[in-house]
């Protein structure tokens, strides 16, 4: 019931109880670890510790070193979020750092709404390329806070700084089959997360409207399509897919009990220049580029995966038609969620042809049995529901998108992929 500690009195040994001495490590350790992010976080070496820790691993910081201003630009926060049109609104857009909250962040700054934007830049894919979507908007007059969903404490101070009259979520852990390497990610990003965004709106007054990054995911093992929005959607297929589920029922939540107007959106398998490279189109151009094999999925007697791909252009549209159509954040507050697909899948081998197409280069093209990583055999969305409310009505075929897509990769690696694209292998 004791433990021998290297603290001597005189010529005897003291014995301590075991929940003192371990009370003494831990506050030690504690102690160690509190100097050495203190350090970090004072030097530029902290950002590049956070970007080689898995996103689950991640500590953040408080306001007392989150920049808000420009390290390269005359650009504040302040400025970034001031509208440039009489009557613009005021978005907190999270996830500036990825695909599709960079892409809605530019549209909503070049009609003159104030944007700031929040992101973390974890890991999970190479930074680079979240960089560079950073830096483009702050070229737009964007400034991106580099801070984490839980850091409510920069949340309070930003809203201080610039009243926000509206909050897109789009920050989220993505991907479906790298649950199975880092399922805490998905929690602390898409569950804890989005609960902190949302108790930070309830204390306000008066409250933002949230529009949020639902998922097609939700659908999981329904085999009714097209899926629509009055579906059950009780059967999820991944981790992924059930953290967006929760983002629904927690919407639902604080819309009831606080009068927090919500606007869930099920994005349906996004493409497009800027976009992620664990997905199909960028991830296939990949290994088309560096002679790899593109694995191309299964079912049950040999069936393909069909997905209702949708271009970023037409994805940008309904989002932001959500944001103009939602109501105030007053008792009865509008609780809504809607589909934003193509409405028309294709199998995966079509996309792949077209990629071949328009890369002029042949795929080494590998069938194989769809794993069990959370993956379904159908995406198709049903998006009568948006049409009605929102007047959305997606445009681009997939091969008017897939030739973009291949024009702005082209012109974005013109020498090639560089090493951190060439060694990234999403799941």
């Amino acid at each position: 019931s004791f433990l021998k500690l290297s603290v001597t009195s005189g010529k005897s040994t003291r014995l301590l109880p075991i929940p003192f001495t371990i009370g003494l490590l831990v506050l030690a350790l504690w102690g160690a670890l509190s100097i050495l992010w203190h350090l970090l976080g004072s030097s530029d070496s902290a950002a590049a510790l956070q970007a080689s820790l898995p996103p689950s691993q991640l500590k953040w910081r408080s306001t007392g070193s989150v920049r808000w201003a420009s390290a390269s630009r005359p650009l504040t926060a302040e400025e970034s979020c001031t509208p440039t049109k009489l009557g613009g609104k005021v978005v907190l857009v999270t996830g500036t750092g990825g695909f599709v909250g960079y892409a809605t962040a530019m549209s909503l700054r070049k009609r003159g709404d104030g944007v700031l934007g929040l992101d973390n830049f974890n890991s999970y894919y190479p930074v680079s390329l979240k960089r560079s979507r950073a830096d483009e908007l702050e070229q737009a007059g964007i400034f991106t806070l580099e801070t984490d969903l839980n850091d409510i404490a920069s949340l309070e101070q930003a809203h201080s700084i610039c009243k926000f009259t509206h909050i897109l979520n789009l920050a989220a852990q993505a991907g479906v089959r790298y649950a199975t390497k880092d399922p805490d990610s998905y929690i602390n990003s898409n569950v804890a997360g989005f609960t902190t965004i949302l108790e930070f709106v309830k204390n306000l007054d008066p409250k933002p409207r949230v529009v949020y990054a639902s998922s097609s995911s939700v659908y999981g093992l329904n085999t009714k399509v097209p899926f629509a929005e009055h579906d059950v959607v009780d059967r999820p297929a991944s981790l992924y897919a059930a953290t967006k589920k929760s983002n629904e029922m927690l919407a639902h939540t604080y819309n009831h009990i606080y009068g927090i107007a919500t606007t869930g959106l099920r994005f349906f398998t996004v493409y497009g220049p800027f976009g992620r490279p664990d997905m199909a189109a960028f991830a296939f151009a990949n290994k088309i580029m560096l002679d790899q094999p593109v694995k191309i999925f299964h079912g049950p007697g040999g069936s393909e995966l069909e997905r209702d791909f949708t271009y970023i252009d037409d994805i940008v549209k309904g989002t932001v038609a959500a944001i103009d159509h939602i109501g105030p954040s007053e008792k009865p507050a509008p609780f809504k969620v809607y589909n934003l697909g193509n409405k028309e899948p294709q199998n995966v081998t079509y996309l792949v042809n077209l990629l071949e197409e328009f890369l002029g280069k042949k795929a080494i093209k590998k069938y194989i049995p769809m794993p069990p990583t959370g993956d379904v055999l159908k995406t198709s969305a049903d998006v009568s529901l948006a049409e009605e409310d929102l007047g959305y009505s997606p445009s681009i075929s997939l091969r008017e998108g897939v030739r973009r897509f291949i024009a702005w990769y082209k012109d974005y690696f013109p020498n090639g992929l560089p090493d951190d694209m060439a060694t990234y292998q999403p799941l």
